[in-house]
């Protein structure tokens, strides 16, 4: 039975990459609707927000009400939040802003849900290759997103029939996860009932370092989503339908690392692997601050989010392995530090307006800077 709860789990990691269409979608509603650097920037914070915001208290609903409910509770807002997004417009700008937000309910809500919920069918030993495996399906989908947005725009002639497809597919993983059985988790007295509770974790000096590490993945996968287009643009002067398939790249990078990480994890511990990965990433941002055409600077951006790829479910599973008797808790806890990705959004729109490129590469090079550190300092720990 718990293999064929994989199933549902894994449709909903699908969803889950939705909230990755930010930096695709952006770059569509900026050259649709006229925004500047700044506003444009705002449009992922209005999806980032909401880790910070609601991410425990998605924890304490998942506790008290079940994980499987919170889940689908959680499909229901991105539900919505896609087919809203079809009405949207230049004369109707604020939809967007609207859709972003539902969409970053939904997501938080499945975010802090849906790897608790992993939990309930995988050993403890195995939960990092198996985030790893849901990390390949959700690039899965954000390598696709840019293919869909471009034949739409191209061949369909509207870019926004997207809105409906991922609304559809959303539904298909909803009924998934309400038909198929999965094995509920036994309740524990008082087990993530707690907001001060939940936020009393970050006193354990070990998820307080993973939480930043979160944060600091994220930061570092937003702003490479959003900086490729701009740079593919503004350096090498590609067309903004060709600019936005830039990502794709991206995304084929993390989804073949991911679904690496899910098999390579299974037999090596991950804390050894981390510095590794992030010291690919780091020369492959350097490699593409340098790259001279377009064609290097994708090569160079392919190497570093194959390096990056893995790193939120390297930390998500050191959390949840070092805390196993709050997994709901540390799970939203985690799920938290996923609202650096709007910090790095609007960090980026100040800094491409005052500095151009070279603003873009220095907040990069931040976060990625910090996993370093981090991975450097945990590499010989369980």
């Amino acid at each position: 039975m718990k293999k064929f709860a994989l199933i549902p789990i894994m449709l909903g990691f699908f969803a889950m990459g939705f909230a990755d269409i930010v930096g695709t979608v952006m770059n569509q509603v900026t050259a649709e609707c006229g925004l500047s650097p700044k506003m444009a920037g705002f449009l992922p914070s209005m999806i980032f927000i909401w880790f910070f915001v609601i991410s425990v208290p998605a924890g304490i609903l998942s506790a008290r009400w079940g994980r499987k409910k919170t889940c689908l509770l959680s499909l229901a807002v991105t539900i919505a939040a896609m087919f809203l997004g079809w009405t949207a417009g230049r004369e109707r700008v604020w939809v967007y802003y609207l859709v972003f937000a539902l969409l970053g309910i939904g997501n938080t809500i499945l975010q802090a849900a849906l790897p608790a919920l992993l939990s309930n069918v995988v050993e403890p030993d195995k939960l990092t290759s198996r985030l790893s495996l849901g990390q390949f399906v959700k690039a899965i989908c954000a390598a696709l997103t840019p293919v869909f947005v471009g034949i739409a725009a191209v061949k369909l002639g509207n870019w926004k029939l997207l809105f409906p497809l991922y609304g559809g597919l959303t539904v298909l993983a909803a009924g998934t996860m309400a038909l198929v059985p999965i094995p509920r988790e036994a309740k524990r007295e008082g087990a993530g009932t707690s907001f001060c509770g939940a936020l009393s974790l970050l006193g354990d000096v070990r998820i307080l370092v993973l939480f930043l590490g979160i944060f600091a993945s994220v930061a570092a996968d937003v702003g490479f989503n959003i900086a490729v287009p701009g740079i593919l643009g503004s350096r090498y002067e590609v067309a903004l339908d060709k600019a936005g398939m830039g990502p794709t790249v991206y995304f084929v990078a993390k989804t073949v690392a991911s679904f690496a990480g899910a098999f390579v994890f299974a037999r090596i511990r991950p804390a050894r692997c981390f510095p590794w990965t992030v010291g690919l990433c780091l020369a492959g941002t350097a490699a593409a601050w340098l790259a001279p055409t377009p064609v290097l600077f994708l090569a160079a951006v392919f190497a570093a989010s194959f390096g990056l790829a893995n790193t939120f479910g390297i930390c998500f599973g050191l959390a949840m392995a070092h805390r196993p008797d709050r997994t709901d808790e540390a799970s939203a806890l985690m799920v938290m530090a996923i609202a650096g990705g709007g910090v790095v959004s609007i960090a980026f729109g100040f800094a491409q307006t005052a500095f151009g490129v070279a603003g873009l590469f220095g907040v990069l090079l931040v976060p990625i800077a910090y996993m370093m550190v981090l991975a450097l300092v945990l590499r010989n720990k369980r």
